[in-house]
């Protein structure tokens, strides 16, 4: 049977330092990396392409590149931003290819979207927060991708104003401008009733996350 590796094989390892474990032969341990990073590697795509079923193929695709690539990882940025901007190519390219970023699709399914409500909070409020949150996911939706992007890196991700612009491969201005015109173009007053339940959008369940890292894994051993 297939030994499964898990983060407490690894307690407090940088990932730069399980990128070279990996690279000297210990392969498995890529799975811990995709574990570690794939909430914010699958906002990062889903942002982009809006689709459920299309985000995880482009997240294994983007798996799939670092890892025959890996070597290639310098260490002149955070591994975490490395991972981001190849998942973020591939997303850029199939969306591209797809012609999907100029409209909002009016039948959109919110099936798989999750929106977790604080303990204790009435039937009555955590419906309202549900329906609060899938008002904000689709304001963010129907933003152009480069003002998308950046709020999704700055404000679901909570990424640093730096961080972003690294991310992005743009400057921290930059940065700056288009996040306040995406929110000029979100009601600020649906940023503040939903400020506290903004980490919970564009959430990755567990079953989803085991689906993409065990596709992943076989597409590598192949």
């Amino acid at each position: 049977m297939k030994q499964v590796v898990t983060e407490l094989e690894v307690p407090n390892l940088p990932d730069e330092e399980v990128v070279k474990r990996v690279l000297a032969g210990e392969g498995a341990l890529f799975e811990v990396l995709m574990r570690r990073h794939n909430q914010r590697i699958y906002r990062i795509v889903r942002g982009i392409l809006r689709e459920d079923e299309e985000a995880e193929d482009v997240m294994q695709d983007a798996y799939v590149r670092a890892y025959q690539h890996l070597s290639q990882f310098e260490g002149r940025s955070a591994f975490v931003t490395w991972l981001s901007r190849i998942a973020m190519h591939e997303a850029f390219a199939r969306a591209q290819r797809q012609r999907r970023l100029t409209s909002l699709d009016s039948q959109y399914k919110w099936d798989d979207m999750t929106f977790a409500s604080a303990s204790g909070d009435s039937p009555e409020t955590a419906a309202a927060n549900s329906e609060l949150g899938a008002a904000l996911e689709v304001a963010i939706l129907s933003l152009p991708q480069k003002y998308r992007s950046v709020v999704i890196l700055r404000d679901v991700e909570e990424l640093t104003t730096a961080e972003v612009a690294s991310t992005l491969e743009i400057s921290e201005d930059t940065v700056r401008v288009r996040l306040h015109r995406a929110h000029a173009q979100v009601r600020r007053a649906l940023y503040r009733q939903s400020g506290q339940c903004a980490r919970d959008l564009f959430t990755f369940p567990a079953t989803r996350c085991d689906r993409v890292v065990l596709a992943v894994l076989s597409r590598i051993q192949r």
